[in-house]
């Protein structure tokens, strides 16, 4: 007797349903089973998020489609979808582009999608998100196909809800039910400016955001220039029970040392030339919500005594004020500097420093990330697309390569730029307006100097010429390794051990044998 197939793909879902799987492993079973059922180049699993869909898993189509953000009104055929309460296939004639026109994993070339399939995925009688499934093959679904689509979607649903409760209970248990739904908003459910990543380090990231976000406690937020400091704030204050009151920000690296009591704290009418109204200060505009100090490590210490003091009593003077008032407001600062370095040469206040790093935050850089770079290339590769009014915009695979390879000194901000300009350069150099726009590596322009496993290759391949022993090849690149992971952590050897992956004693003999010295 022959099987049938939609009882063999539905059977391992409804046993996976009784059974505690991490969200991403469940849905990567639930998209294996459907193209199991209906074989194809590419299936994606989106959740609607407001007129947003944001892809939860992927098969088939290249890593940077988990970053991308589809928004409805600029995608007909994801909104024909959500229109239909069952599956519908698109003719291949259809002139509505398709949104994965170019990133089916695998296949080089300008190739359009050419049979397209989806459903919608309903969660108590309400959309919750599509089930899509791609082919290069026009001729690759029939009839039979949406009627067992229809079935497996379905059981998807069911996936889908078992999996939410799963982790909402899981949530609970840690922490009761408002720190689940603290998470969620930290997830980006919630919020217009989202924390893109699935790394280890990111998602570390989001537990600490979740876990004092909800508190009063004045949080530190420190990191390279260009990681997201801004972001994480955002994420902290909507996070607390006083998202729904002002968040204010102001850059203190940008601010003339004259004006920055009158910022912070306002002024009165005549208080210094140039006086003519009264202003409220961000203090005032944040009260009762949350204050942004960006750069703290810029102010002047003549502004650092009187922001303790507000910070110590709650009570403000406006610049030129015979009276006081009172003000309620958590502080959020961040800075890119090495504050406790700052105290002990004398340039920061001790006693402020400790008022603001209640609860230190580091915010970890892109090239602790890992693949997380592709996510959010993805996600400027969106915006761009939209900007410019391209059907699609994708990376070929050396340019994914050279994104995971770079070093990514100026972090996200750097290759949120880096995509515009590669977009630009790629568009420029067709000679007509193309279908589907591919960004190559010489697009990206990055150096040649590589990191990782990848400068292993190109180290021997520019050494073929000159070949060395093993060993010798292999001190060399761990040396150089090495050396630019303590210079990164400022010879932490514990820091740099666990980005390294190595026990720090273990790191420090290897050190010494290789002869990487701390510089002088």
């Amino acid at each position: 007797m022959t099987a049938n197939p939609l009882l063999t793909a539905l059977i391992p879902l409804v046993a996976d349903l009784s059974r505690e799987l991490p969200q991403t492993e469940r849905y990567r079973r639930l998209l294996q089973a459907l193209r199991q059922l209906l074989p194809c180049d590419a299936v994606a699993l989106l959740r609607l998020e407001g007129e947003v869909l944001v892809p939860l898993a992927v098969e088939g189509l290249s890593a940077d489609t988990l970053g991308r953000r589809f928004k409805l009104s600029e995608h007909p055929r994801l909104q024909a979808l959500l229109a239909q309460r069952g599956p519908t296939r698109f003719a291949t004639d259809c002139e509505m582009p398709d949104p994965y026109d170019g990133l089916v994993d695998g296949h080089r070339g300008h190739l359009p999608v050419h049979d397209c399939l989806g459903c919608p995925l309903y969660v108590q009688d309400q959309p919750w998100g599509l089930l899509t499934l791609d082919s290069l093959d026009p001729a690759s679904f029939g009839r039979v196909d949406l009627d067992n689509l229809q079935a497996f979607a379905s059981l998807a649903a069911a996936t889908v809800m078992a999996s939410e409760r799963i982790n909402s209970l899981q949530q609970r248990a840690e922490d009761e039910h408002q720190l689940a739904e603290v998470y969620k908003q930290v997830a980006g459910q919630q919020r217009t400016r989202e924390l893109i990543g699935q790394s280890a380090a990111h998602k570390a990231l989001l537990a600490e955001i979740a876990l004092v976000g909800n508190s009063e406690l004045n949080v530190l937020i420190s990191g390279e220039t260009g990681v997201g400091k801004e972001l994480v704030a955002e994420a902290l204050h909507a996070a607390s029970p006083r998202s729904m009151r002002p968040l204010i920000s102001l850059n203190c690296a940008a601010l003339p040392d004259n004006l920055v009591e009158s910022e912070l704290f306002g002024h009165v009418r005549g208080a210094f030339t140039g006086a003519h109204n009264e202003r409220r200060g961000k203090f005032e505009l944040a009260d009762g919500g949350s204050l942004f100090l960006d750069e703290i490590g810029e102010l002047p210490l003549a502004a650092q005594a009187k922001l303790l003091r507000v910070l110590q009593s709650g009570q403000l003077q406006r610049v030129g004020a015979d009276r006081e008032q009172r003000v309620n407001v958590r502080v959020l600062a961040a800075t890119n500097r090495d504050l406790a370095e700052e105290v002990r040469a004398g340039r920061f206040r001790a006693d402020l420093y400790h008022r603001l790093s209640v609860y230190p935050l580091k915010v970890p850089a892109l090239r602790e990330r890992g693949r997380d770079a592709l996510l959010l290339a993805g996600f400027f590769l969106e915006q761009n697309r939209a900007r410019l009014g391209l059907r699609n915009v994708r990376l070929t695979g050396a340019a994914q390569s050279s994104l995971l390879a770079y070093d990514w000194p100026g972090n996200v901000r750097e290759l949120e730029h880096l995509i515009g300009r590669a977009a630009l350069k790629a568009l420029a150099g067709s000679s007509e307006r193309p279908r589907i726009l591919s960004i190559d590596s010489a697009h990206l322009d990055l150096p040649v100097v590589l990191s990782g496993p990848v400068q292993v290759a190109h180290v021997a391949a520019a050494d073929a010429a000159n070949p060395v022993p093993l060993r010798d090849a292999v001190d060399a690149y761990q040396k150089q390794l090495i050396s630019q992971c303590l210079n990164r952590h400022h010879f932490a050897w514990a820091a740099a051990a666990r980005e390294l992956g190595i026990d720090r004693a273990n790191l420090m003999r290897l050190a010494k044998r290789l002869g990487v010295c701390k510089p002088v």
